[in-house]
C-alpha cells in the first residue's frame, strides 16, 4: 500500500455514480485506486472510501473469486496499455473476461486528466445467442455433476492464457484420461458411474493450488490449467497415482486408473490449438503405452502420431484397393491324425508398407471405426472360398467384440455370405474373444444364440487369457474352446501353464465341448497337450497359414482327396 496523495472532489463522485451505473473506480499511472463507487467496492470487496492507504488494481483483483492469475494479469496489461493509448488520443477499446460462473467482466478505460484514469467495470451475466439470460438453465460455466469448469469455460481461459501470457511465462496443461471408466458405467451402471465421477473430482482437487484450474471436459475427461509448469510432471504423476488407488462407490469397490498427458506454454505452441493437440498427443502417447501413466509431449510423438494418421489413411482404402487376402491355417485332431477345418486369417499386404501385421493393423481398425466392413469382407470371402474346398471341412472366421455390439448387422453379414455362397451353415466356425463377454454379456449371449439356432458353430477364442469364467462357459453351449498360444508357449517347462491346460480340457469334456491347442509347433508340445486332453491342434508343426490355392495340396498330403 501506499499513501493516498490526494481525493476527489464529492462532486465529481457524485457525478460518476449518478451517470454510469457500474462499477467505478479510479487508478493513477501506478495502478493505484484513489476512487470506487458502492457497486465497486461490492465486486472486490474493498473496504470504505475513507481509507488512508491507496490499494494497488493487482491487489483488489486477486480478491475476484473464478479470477485467475493469468486474467489479472491480462487486465493489469490492458489498462496500462488503455493508459498510453488514451496519452496518444487513440478511440478506446473494450476487453471482456470470463468468470468461472455465469458471469464476465467488461472493462474500459477513460483518461480524465490530471495522471487520472476512469475504469468503468461491468459485472455482467453471460447471454446465449438469442439474447437471454442463460440462468434459467444451469450455470452455463461450471459441469453439473463435479460442479468444476466445463470445457466451454475451460476453452475460454486456455485461449485467455495463450493470447495474453508473456514469452517469459511458465503455463502447463494435464490432459487426464481415466482408463477403465467405461467398464464400470456399462457393468455397474451410470449412477454408479456419475458417482464415481464426482470422487474423482474430489481426489483432483485435493492436487491442485487455487490459482490452478481444474476441469470437466466431459464423460470421463479431465484437465488442469496451472501456472506452476515446472512442476507439472510431478502433479501428474501424483494425478496418476491418487487415480490409481482403488475407490468404493455406493458399497462397491471400483478400480481404474488414469493417463496424463501434459503440455508445456510457450515451449509446445504458442496457441490454445497447438497446447491441446500437443497434451492430447502426450496423452495418447501414455495410453498407448500401457496407461496408468504420465508422458510430456515431445517432438517425437507428433511424427509418430503423423505415422498413425497415415496408416489409418491408407486402412480405409486398403479393402477397395484390393491389398486385403485371406490365409488359412488347418486344424488337426489330435487322435485321428486328420484335419478338421481351417481357420480364415485377413492379410494386409500394403504396396509400400509390404505385409502389415494383423496385431498392427487390426487395433487401429477397432479403433477408428471400419472393423465391421473388415469383418464382413472376410465373412463373404471366407464362405466364398470354403464352398469350393474340395472336402467339406469347416472354416473358422474370427468376429470382433466391435461386430458383435451392432447384432442385426452382423446376424444380416452372416445370412448372406451363406446365403451367396451356398456354404452349409454347419460348416462355418465364428470365434469370439473371452472380452467379448466383459461387458453386456447377457446382449452377446442372445446374438450368440440367434446365430447358433441357424446351425452356425461358436467357438471361444484365446481362452486363459483371464476374461472369461466357468460360468460363462456354462450360460453359452460353445461348440469349442480355443486355448490360447501364450499357454503353450510355456510347454514343456512351464508346469503352471500345463496344469492350467489340463484344467481347461477338462471343463471342455466335461460340457461336450471340442478343445484346440493353439500355437502348437513342436512334436513334443503336440504330445503334451493330447496327454492333457485336448481334442484338436493349430500351429506351424500343422502348417503355417496357406492362401485358399494351396488347400487342395493340403488336403491330399493328409488323404482328405485322392492325390
Amino acid at each position: 500500500m501506499v499513501r493516498r496523495p490526494g481525493r476527489l472532489t464529492a462532486g465529481v463522485a457524485n457525478a460518476l455514480l449518478a451517470q454510469l451505473p457500474l462499477a467505478v473506480a479510479i487508478v493513477d499511472i501506478d495502478l493505484g485506486l484513489h476512487y470506487w463507487n458502492d457497486a465497486a467496492a461490492d465486486l472486490f470487496g474493498l473496504p470504505p472510501l475513507a481509507a488512508v492507504d491507496v490499494p494497488h488494481l493487482t491487489e483488489i483483483l486477486a480478491s475476484i473469486p473464478h479470477l485467475l492469475p493469468l486474467q489479472r494479469d491480462r487486465i493489469a496489461t490492458f489498462v496500462k496499455g488503455e493508459m498510453e493509448a488514451s496519452n496518444r488520443g487513440e478511440a478506446e477499446s473494450f476487453l471482456r473476461v470470463s468468470l468461472g460462473r455465469e458471469r464476465r467482466l467488461g472493462l474500459r478505460v477513460r483518461g480524465i486528466g490530471a495522471r487520472r484514469w476512469m475504469l468503468l467495470i461491468d459485472e455482467g451475466r453471460v447471454f446465449g445467442a438469442a439474447g437471454r439470460s442463460q440462468a434459467g438453465h444451469g450455470d452455463a460455466w461450471l459441469d453439473p455433476l463435479t460442479g468444476l469448469s466445463n470445457r466451454r469455460h475451460f476453452n475460454q481461459v486456455l485461449r485467455d492464457m495463450t493470447e495474453n501470457a508473456s514469452a517469459a511465462s511458465n503455463q502447463a496443461l494435464l490432459m487426464i484420461d481415466l482408463d477403465r471408466f467405461t467398464p464400470v458405467n456399462d457393468t455397474l451402471g451410470h449412477a454408479i458411474g456419475d458417482a464415481l465421477l464426482c470422487l474423482v473430482s474430489q481426489r483432483l482437487s485435493g492436487e491442485t493450488r487455487d490459482d490452478d484450474l481444474l476441469a470437466r471436459l466431459g464423460g470421463d475427461e479431465f484437465a488442469i490449467l496451472t501456472s506452476n509448469g515446472e512442476k507439472a510432471e510431478a502433479l501428474g504423476n501424483r494425478v496418476v497415482d491418487i487415480l490409481s488407488r482403488p475407490f468404493v462407490v455406493e458399497g462397491q469397490v471400483v478400480n481404474i486408473g488414469a493417463s496424463v498427458g501434459i503440455s508445456l506454454f510457450p515451449e509446445h505452441g504458442e496457441t490454445a490449438e497447438a497446447i491441446m493437440r500437443h497434451a492430447d498427443l502426450a496423452l495418447y502417447d501414455a495410453k498407448s503405452g500401457g496407461r496408468r501413466t504420465c508422458r510430456v509431449f515431445s517432438p517425437a510423438m507428433a511424427e509418430r502420431a503423423q505415422t498413425r494418421r497415415d496408416l489409418e489413411t491408407d486402412l480405409r482404402r486398403a479393402l477397395p484397393l484390393g491389398e486385403m487376402s485371406l490365409a488359412y491355417q488347418p486344424q488337426l485332431n489330435v487322435r485321428t491324425k486328420t484335419l478338421t477345418g481351417f481357420e480364415a486369417l485377413l492379410r494386409w499386404n500394403h504396396p509400400v508398407r509390404g505385409a502389415v501385421p494383423p496385431a498392427v493393423f487390426i487395433p487401429v481398425a477397432e479403433e477408428i471405426g471400419c472393423i465391421a466392413a473388415l469383418g464382413e469382407w472376410v465373412l463373404k470371402t471366407a464362405c466364398n472360398e470354403a464352398a469350393r474346398w474340395p472336402a467339406p471341412l469347416t472354416v473358422a472366421v474370427n468376429v470382433s467384440p466391435r461386430q458383435i455390439e451392432n447384432s442385426e448387422r452382423l446376424i444380416r453379414a452372416v445370412d448372406t455370405a451363406l446365403e451367396v455362397s451356398g456354404l452349409s451353415p454347419s460348416r462355418l466356425e465364428l470365434e469370439i474373444t473371452e472380452s467379448s463377454l466383459l461387458s453386456k454379456a447377457d446382449d452377446v449371449l442372445a446374438t450368440l444364440h440367434r446365430l447358433r439356432d441357424r446351425g452356425i458353430r461358436i467357438a471361444m477364442d484365446d481362452f486363459g487369457t483371464g476374461y472369461a469364467s466357468l460360468g460363462q462357459l456354462r450360460s453359452f453351449p460353445f461348440d469349442k474352446i480355443k486355448i490360447d498360444r501364450s499357454l503353450i508357449a510355456g510347454l514343456p517347462e512351464g508346469a503352471d501353464a500345463a496344469a492350467v491346460i489340463r484344467v481347461i480340457a477338462a471343463i471342455g469334456s466335461g460340457l461336450g465341448m471340442a478343445t484346440t491347442a493353439e500355437g502348437v509347433e513342436t512334436s513334443e508340445q503336440a504330445a503334451l497337450v493330447e496327454a492333457d486332453g485336448c481334442t484338436d491342434i493349430q500351429g506351424y508343426l500343422i502348417s503355417r497359414p496357406v492362401p485358399a490355392s494351396a488347400i487342395g495340396d493340403l488336403m491330399r498330403r493328409y488323404s482328405l482327396v485322392e492325390a
